[in-house]
């Protein structure tokens, strides 16, 4: 802005307001200028106050931008705003600044304690409503509870950047600004520092002008006389002039003459809050606009680059560009580098640009580097247009004591937080790892989601665990929310679990819940919520919600093995529910609809499952578990009343556990399929014993019996009934491998007497034998031996010989 107002009272100069867009290279390197220049005895910047007490952090040599400013309600750390500073961004230019020349710098933006308060009763007052993500220039938004990047902004009626772009006869107000300030300052030092800044301030003027019939936006009103208010007071502190950094969009408004009764009278009666305040890591993807940052930017590793590189930007960047495409593969050679220079330039000056730009830059590595393909133009925007970098704040800022044990633990166990999503492989039997497989699943106990479960690659068993790790700026305001449970992520950890193991809402909750308390690493947790489990247990009566909760204790019992944890109260717990299950479940199957049936199949199969790994527990009272299932599974095989797709399942789990004679399973499917039962119910039947994913398929295509008992009851099947029996048959077969199919239609094509060939001695389909091949067989067993981890001889060691590899076929 205008750099010099000599007409202030007793010929002190008046302030030098110098209007920006946040987070711009141009702006920011103009205001390093402005400020050389002009050498003020104060700067004010545009922030929360409150803040004031953090700004020496800002010199600390272990501070890295992007960071943030971090406001939470004392009371509602969820109610939080965040304050991003990029390197590039003007205000923290102007931080250093002073810093560096030990002048005196104060954020003079309407306190935090009454932004706060104040959005909240205004998200109280119009909940529901949508919101406008429109954004003045040059002003930042602060964001709502649980959303540090996308805060609601006052609606506007005009972009002020769209209006300046219009009137200067350009369409792309990005591109616009972009020429004008951004791409400024590469090799042309000369000029006046202070003369954008005050070009600047008369067009902002003037659109503010045209909005003064329809009023301002009344916050826009409350900030601005607040920050004349502090800028009266630091004209009065300085007689070397004071410097004001703020958006561009305010600066008319501090220049204009109001009295400080009609500014303190705007202030009267605001709400108010008590609010913290420190400094946090933030990323380059936050201050994305594509991440929801209202005010943000498209291109903010680009604009890291335009700040960073001394001259020649476009030849480093391309450099960079090329650097990445090779890693990754591409070949890129300088020779395209040369080129992609060139095109860039040339595409600059045909585009009227000062400076070959993003667009000019992207255009130029599609066209050379990438063969025109946007495919690993994609790669390029993510990591360098956009980019993960993550700042670092001192270990000296504030924090609540949660976030400063969590950063003890994370030292501890060389666990750093990266904005970049990457797999981590535990081995829970090496006791650094475990630590930090408890470490995550504490913090997910706590609403803090730094990593998120992932299937484990090449194992199953217990003792491995794989996370997909991801830290976000915003897990910091998770983090002060979970300190109101404690001051150490234990002990927060274990007083969330057992807050959570009171209000949960039923018995599957709960035992999901000590499972976590396990894997977490929780025993005092624990006594609690089996407390409440046992008690829940003994209260429900439904079958479901009890089936439901049975498979998560009995997994809960596996992890304990591997984490060294006392389980025998939970096997206790495990038993009596799979007791009353067993009890329950043939008076629960009874008369059930469609879909109640298909919902009572999905709790056999999970219940069968626990049992498995249940085994014949220890506990006391509750031995032969295993064997009390399969007499539960025979009664539910045999009752008339239980649904054909839970009957069709208890024969099918009954014959893969080796209870059943394929001879009785086939006797079971002909009773099912014959002609005195309804076609719906013997479709049923078949989708239970041979649907769901289970292996049905294969079972068919190697037992000709109950393939030909299935075929025989369908072609059987009344025409005015197929209709109704086809869908289930349909959503049963679809379930099956591509190959499966093809081989069960080939099976069907040929007819009864080509099957009986191929199973007795027909050589007629290839790939199905008469006898067993034991040479080729024989041929596996290296193999078998470097699975099982054996030396020597395999037939010694494991008692396998060919003949024991029945069904192999090469």
């Amino acid at each position: 802005m205008t750099g010099t107002d000599r007409g202030g009272a007793g010929g002190a100069p008046g302030p030098l307001l110098l209007g920006v867009r946040h987070h711009g290279p141009g702006s920011a390197r103009a205001v390093r200028a402005a400020l050389e220049a002009a050498r003020p005895g104060v700067v004010l910047i545009e922030g929360p106050p409150e803040a004031d007490a953090l700004i020496p952090l800002a010199a600390d040599e272990d501070m890295r931008p992007p960071v943030a400013l971090l406001a939470h309600a004392v009371d509602e750390p969820g109610r939080s705003a965040f304050w991003p500073l990029a390197e590039f961004s003007p205000e923290w230019v102007a931080l250093r600044w002073a810093l560096e020349h030990d002048v005196p710098a104060r954020f003079i933006d309407l306190p935090a304690a009454h932004s706060l308060a104040w959005r909240s009763a205004e998200e109280q007052d119009a909940e529901g409503a949508e919101g406008e993500d429109t954004e003045r220039a040059g002003e930042e938004p602060k964001a709502g509870p649980g959303d540090p990047s996308g805060a609601s902004a006052p609606e506007v009626r005009v972009d002020p950047l769209a209006a300046l772009a219009g009137a200067a006869g350009h369409d792309d107000p990005e591109r616009w600004w972009e020429d004008v300030v951004e791409h400024q300052g590469h090799g042309d030092g000369d000029g006046d520092a202070l003369a954008p800044f005050t070009a600047l301030e008369e067009a902002m003027g003037a659109l503010r002008e045209t909005e003064e019939g329809g009023g301002h936006d009344e916050r826009d009103l409350v900030r601005e006389a607040y920050m004349r208010l502090q800028l009266r007071a630091a004209q009065r502190e300085s007689a070397r002039g004071v410097a004001v950094v703020c958006g561009a969009w305010h600066v008319p408004a501090l220049r204009r003459r109001v009295t400080a009764t009609a500014d303190r009278a705007l202030l009267k009666g605001l709400p108010r809050t008590k609010v913290d305040l420190t400094w946090v890591p933030w990323t380059h993807r936050r201050l994305s606009r594509s991440g929801g940052y209202g005010a943000g930017i498209e291109s903010p590793g680009w604009y890291a680059h335009l700040f960073g590189a001394a001259d020649r930007p476009v030849e480093r960047w391309l450099t960079k560009v090329a650097g990445l495409l090779r890693d990754e593969g591409r070949i890129v050679s300088p020779a395209h580098v040369i080129e992609a220079v060139r095109l860039a330039g040339t595409l600059a000056v045909l585009r009227g640009r000062p400076l070959a730009g993003l667009g000019e830059t992207t255009d130029a590595v599609r066209a050379v580097m990438c063969d025109g393909s946007d495919v690993p133009l994609a790669l390029v925007r993510d990591r360098l247009v956009v980019g993960d970098v993550l700042g670092e704040v001192p270990a000296g800022a504030p924090a609540v004591p949660l976030q400063r044990d969590l950063a003890r633990v994370q030292r501890r166990l060389r666990l750093k937080p990266e904005p970049q999503r990457r797999e981590l492989e535990l081995d829970l039997r090496k006791d650094t790892d475990a630590s930090r497989g408890r470490l995550l699943h504490r913090l997910r106990l706590l609403g803090v989601g730094w990593g998120e479960p992932a299937a484990s690659r090449g194992s199953t068993g217990t003792f491995r665990e794989t996370w997909r790790l991801r830290w976000e700026p915003e897990l910091s305001v998770r983090v002060a929310e979970a300190g109101v449970w404690g001051t150490t992520v234990l002990a927060a950890a274990t007083a969330k679990a057992e807050a959570d193991a009171v209000t949960a809402r039923d018995l599957a909750e709960v035992t999901a819940l000590a499972e976590r308390c396990l894997l977490a690493g929780l025993p005092d947790a624990l006594t609690p919520v089996m407390r409440i489990l046992a008690d829940r247990a003994a209260l429900d009566t439904d079958v479901g919600h009890l089936a439901r909760a049975l498979p998560a204790l009995v997994r809960s019992l596996r992890y304990g093995d591997v984490r060294g944890t006392d389980t025998g109260a939970l096997a206790e717990v495990a038993a009596g529910l799979a007791e009353r299950v067993f009890v329950g479940l043939p008076a629960a199957c009874a008369a059930l609809d469609a879909d109640a049936a298909e919902e009572m199949r999905g709790h056999v199969d999970a219940v069968h499952g626990a049992v498995g790994l249940l085994g014949d527990t220890s506990a006391p009272g509750h031995g032969g578990l295993r064997s009390r299932w399969q007499e539960v599974l025979r009664t539910l095989s045999t009752r008339d009343i239980v649904p054909g797709v839970v009957r069709g399942r208890a024969v099918r789990l009954l014959l893969d556990d080796g209870v059943l004679a394929a001879d009785e399973a086939a006797r079971f499917m002909g009773l099912a399929l014959s002609r005195g039962t309804p076609p719906a119910d013997a479709a049923a039947w078949i989708e239970g014993f041979v649907g769901g994913g289970s292996g049905g398929g294969l079972l068919l295509l190697h037992d000709e019996r109950l393939l030909a008992l299935v075929d025989a009851w369908l072609t059987g099947v009344a025409a005015e009934a197929f209709t109704d029996v086809l869908p289930l048959l349909r959503r049963t077969f679809a379930a099956y491998e591509p190959g499966v199919r093809r081989s069960l239609g080939e099976l069907v094509r040929r007819g009864p007497e080509a099957r009986g060939r191929v199973t007795t001695a027909g050589p007629g389909i290839p790939g199905f034998a008469a006898g067993l091949d034991t040479e080729r067989a024989d041929a596996v067993l290296p193999v078998v031996r470097l699975l099982l981890g054996l030396e020597g001889n395999a037939t010694a060691r494991t008692g396998l010989d060919g003949n024991d590899l029945v069904g192999v076929d090469a």
